[in-house]
């Protein structure tokens, strides 16, 4: 990553640089041991874990299975993959496609070496988790797979390998020892969503016009997956998060999943959890604020324009830049969520996280026929605290945070004078951003409320339709 050759790490407490990720100098190393036991917080998995104790290590927790799959060809090799990619049968990846071969490349679905076969497939629909050769267990809760259609199963006919190709029909990847077995796309819908109801945004984009096969097999990438979109250089793959966490000295890594804009809601959640982890014992806990950059729906706001929506957020201060890494979580994004929320927490284990931030109602969105929530609101969270390959990962959930009239700002909700707080809710948000109204001071930092008034803004300009060209960060 360019990020690593590169001589500049400037802060960014006053100028955000256009040429680096969101890191700053790294933290002064901190004791490879410190010799304090803690106890788990209230919110920790169970409650017969409340009363256990924690060594508190600055060695970041291990990836699953022991092991990061990367399974990205080293340099020396790439010129015959690509010769020996030239012959074999091919199959064109989507976009969505490219966006989990991304995610298996760099080790976030560790253990995986490749989309699912059957075996794999069926245990994570079924189960939500992998069980190893030496018996343990492993979470995995959505299905990576590849579709292919009838025509392009019987021109693979008994080939044991294929080339993966790109929208060019360039060769990007090597699949092999194939297996190619059905796609039953109900249940694959139904198991995953827990409705077949139509108007799922993932579902309709990438599953109910797929092909009617899966085929699986080891995965080898001919090069590093970049887009090309000038955000390249904020996608950090679990190895270089892990390196850059090491040079911080992190001996707790807390994550925050978000796909919309930062409000300082988020930042006071993310600030109290730092304060809880130092009154634990741990002395440089780091965040990994890490916005995800795969498909999302249409009324979501577009990965350029959050990051540089993140950007303010820092320079204004809102997040200290010297406790807090951004980075890019390549995944799609597939709004199922208790199970989806799962996939979310693990995919961070192979990142370094060892505690992960969960809020209401996680990987949700409304009923796509009815008007309420796909999901209840508080059982992400419950899911998380008892999910099977999960009892490593410190589940740290939301305090719910509200706009507190009688101090202007954000803070945690008091029901006991619940008439002082006032609820801004996402779709509110963006009605006042897009009628260029502002929110009530102290709900988000300047700056990052004038990059939502100006996304919207934009939209206007081009119709009302989601803006497809790429902002500047």
């Amino acid at each position: 990553n360019s990020h690593f050759n590169s001589p500049s790490m400037a802060s960014m407490s006053t100028a955000f640089p256009k040429t680096t990720p969101f890191l700053s100098h790294p933290l002064a190393k901190s004791d490879s041991l410190i010799a304090t036991t803690v106890s788990f917080p209230s919110s920790s998995r169970s409650r017969s874990l409340r009363r256990a104790t924690l060594r508190v290590r600055s060695a970041l927790i291990e990836p699953d299975g022991g092991k990061l799959m990367e399974l990205v060809v080293p340099e020396p090799r790439r010129r015959e993959k690509k010769h020996e990619a030239a012959d074999l049968p091919r199959v064109k990846l989507t976009a969505i496609d490219l966006q989990w071969m991304h995610v298996l490349s760099e080790g976030w679905a560790s253990p995986l070496r490749g989309f699912m076969r059957e075996a794999e497939f069926l245990q994570t629909l079924h189960f939500n988790s992998l069980r190893l050769d030496d018996g343990s267990v492993v979470n995995m809760s959505v299905p990576i797979v590849l579709a292919i259609d009838d025509e392009q199963k019987a021109l693979i006919g008994e080939s044991k390998r294929v080339a993966l190709v790109d929208s060019d029909d360039n060769p990007i990847a090597i699949l092999s020892d194939i297996e190619i077995y059905k796609h039953p796309k109900e249940e694959r819908i139904a198991r995953t969503w827990g409705t077949t109801a139509p108007g799922l945004p993932y579902a309709e984009e990438a599953i109910t016009n797929a092909g009617n096969w899966l085929i699986g097999g080891d995965l080898e990438v001919l090069e590093p997956v970049k887009y090309n979109d000038g955000l390249d250089r904020f996608r950090l793959s679990p190895f270089e998060l892990r390196k850059e966490l090491e040079k911080r000295g992190a001996d707790a890594v807390f994550a925050f999943q978000l796909r919309n804009p930062v409000h300082n809601g988020h930042a006071l959640l993310m600030t109290d959890t730092r304060r809880r982890l130092l009154e634990m014992g741990y002395k440089n806990p780091i965040l990994l604020l890490h916005p995800l950059g795969g498909f999302t729906k249409a009324d979501d706001v577009p990965l350029s324009w959050r990051m540089k929506q993140h950007e303010k957020v820092l320079e204004d201060g809102v997040l200290d830049p010297e406790t807090t890494v951004v980075s890019i979580f390549p995944s799609p994004m597939l709004y199922a969520g208790p199970t989806e929320v799962q996939w979310h927490a693990k995919a961070r284990i192979n990142a370094g996280a060892n505690f992960y931030i969960v809020g209401r109602d996680p990987a949700g969105m409304g009923h796509p026929v009815e008007k309420r929530d796909l999901y209840d609101a508080d059982h992400g969270k419950k899911v998380l605290s008892m999910a099977p390959g999960l009892e490593r990962l410190n589940i740290l959930p939301f305090r719910v945070a509200a706009y507190d009239k009688t101090q202007g700002k954000m803070a945690f909700f008091d029901p006991s004078r619940a008439q002082d707080f006032l609820f801004i809710s996402g779709t509110k948000m963006r009605g006042l951003a897009k009628n260029k109204e502002s929110p009530p001071d102290g709900f988000m930092c300047p700056g990052g409320w004038k990059v939502l008034v100006d996304y919207y803004d934009s939209l206007s300009l081009s119709g009302n339709a989601r803006l497809l060209e790429k902002v500047p960060v």
